[in-house]
């Protein structure tokens, strides 16, 4: 495409985790000045209560089972949209480049001859852990921590991580979308040498005012699962940390 031709410019903004105090101010600020938003279905009502009013509104959600938007034809939208409007905004949850499709959008567009900035956000990765009281590293407990996908595409699981490296490589684990394979993972994490007594923590909504948890180990964490019926969205911290929820996480934050 001649960029000629492109009176606008696309912002990848990561909107955050879903409490609105965690969205940065340069985000805040394209928000209210956005032509249009097209926002992802994690993105919290807060944060999209900061949208300019008159801007136009695209729910590109994706979730498991109920895809709005396929994503080739999100990037043709955003494509679309700069050809007509000075700026638009692809509002992603968490931050754009971390599990989030960011990079591939990026590079759709700039092969469009598209202007696209990256604005990032906070991951639920590290928020989610943080206000259940959870540090992902500690002195006497972790130095290392990775960060990993449980999402597999639909149909039969498939080990596409390497777990026993991960198993053996990281004193926590964190794990993105992992709710509905988290029997497969667990039983490759164990297959690697993890105690059937490691903590877990599950913090679904994580940041939000329903945020809850539930702890376990792996060896109870599916069996809690189904008798709490606790679903996804959700991150899992796995490793010592998960100890000190007991401790940290009676300190509650305030979410505005």
């Amino acid at each position: 495409m001649d960029q000629s031709k492109c009176i606008g410019k696309v912002y990848l903004v990561g909107a955050g985790p879903g409490d609105p105090g965690l969205l940065t101010l340069k985000g805040k600020v394209l928000l209210e000045q956005a032509d249009v938003v097209i926002y992802d279905a994690l993105v919290s009502c807060p944060i999209l209560a900061m949208i300019n009013p008159n801007a136009e509104k695209i729910n590109a959600g994706k979730r498991r089972g109920r895809h709005s938007l396929p994503q080739t034809q999100t990037t043709q939208l955003l494509i679309q949209k700069a050809q007509t409007h000075a700026v638009v905004v692809r509002l992603k949850g968490g931050d754009p480049f971390v599990f989030g499709r960011g990079g591939e959008e990026m590079e759709d567009l700039i092969q469009a001859g598209i202007p696209v900035e990256v604005v990032p956000g906070v991951t639920s990765g590290i928020s989610a852990p943080a206000y259940a009281g959870i540090p992902l590293t500690h002195r006497n407990y972790s130095s290392s921590v990775t960060f990993v996908t449980g999402h597999e595409a639909t149909g039969k699981y498939r080990a596409n991580v390497n777990w026993q490296a991960i198993a053996q490589g990281s004193e926590t684990i964190v794990i993105y979308m992992g709710v509905h394979n988290l029997h497969n993972i667990i039983a490759e994490l164990m297959v690697a040498g993890c105690s059937p007594e490691k903590p877990i923590a599950l913090i679904q909504w994580g940041t939000r005012l329903e945020q809850k948890e539930l702890i376990a180990t792996l060896e109870t964490i599916v069996e809690q699962i189904e008798a709490t019926g606790f679903q996804a969205p959700a991150i899992a911290v796995i490793g010592d940390v998960v100890n000190l929820h007991q401790i940290l996480g009676s300190y509650q934050h305030y979410i505005m």
